[in-house]
């Protein structure tokens, strides 16, 4: 059986759905406060059309943040290296963490409101298992390998990532290089 295609009133209300709350989210009250109605709003669609889509809010959002990290993970599944299979472990995980960084930052609004909305947790989000047992897969026969796995993926916790360029001041740059200096002193 052929996979259906979705109506393209459904693409179009999905795409202005995520435009509008990407813009809300980002917006400098904080993605706590926006709501579904909010969204609908924005969007100009009714409220039902987000729930019949989404679920819910963090529904709505996990999608949203799948869509922005799918370029991401095709990158990990089949892409060239230093992303792609084939690259040496290392590389890979280091590569991996700094391509993750990166999308938190360019995805700051929608990461944390992701985490927070997982109970204040990365680790029921999008992909972090896949990512957790990639770099467990990585780090081989290593000591404490699961444990090391969960602590690099910390490295790259929304909030983290929020402090650190909100609060202490660092930039993108400084950011990348100290998080590449960790994971070479892990690895």
């Amino acid at each position: 059986m052929t996979e259906r295609k979705p109506r393209k009133d459904a693409t179009r209300n999905r795409d202005v759905v995520f435009a509008a709350a990407d813009a809300l989210f980002a917006n400098d009250s904080g993605a706590e406060e926006v709501t579904m109605a909010d969204i609908a709003a924005a969007a100009g669609v009714g409220k039902g059309t987000l729930f019949r889509a989404f679920g819910d809010r963090t529904g709505l959002i996990r999608a949203l943040y799948a869509a922005r990290l799918e370029p991401l993970n095709s990158a990990v599944e089949t892409g060239d290296p230093p992303l792609g299979p084939g690259t040496p472990p290392r590389e890979r995980i280091s590569a991996l963490l700094d391509a993750m960084l990166c999308f938190k930052l360019d995805n700051r609004h929608l990461a944390l409101a992701l985490e927070q909305g997982s109970a204040n947790s990365p680790y029921g989000t999008a992909n972090y298992e896949d990512w957790h047992l990639l770099i467990r897969e990585l780090l081989g026969d290593r000591p404490a390998a699961d444990f090391t796995a969960h602590a690099l993926l910390a490295a790259v916790r929304a909030d983290l990532v929020e402090y650190l360029t909100d609060v202490r001041g660092l930039s993108r740059a400084e950011l990348r290089e100290q998080l590449s200096a960790f994971a070479d002193s892990v690895l």
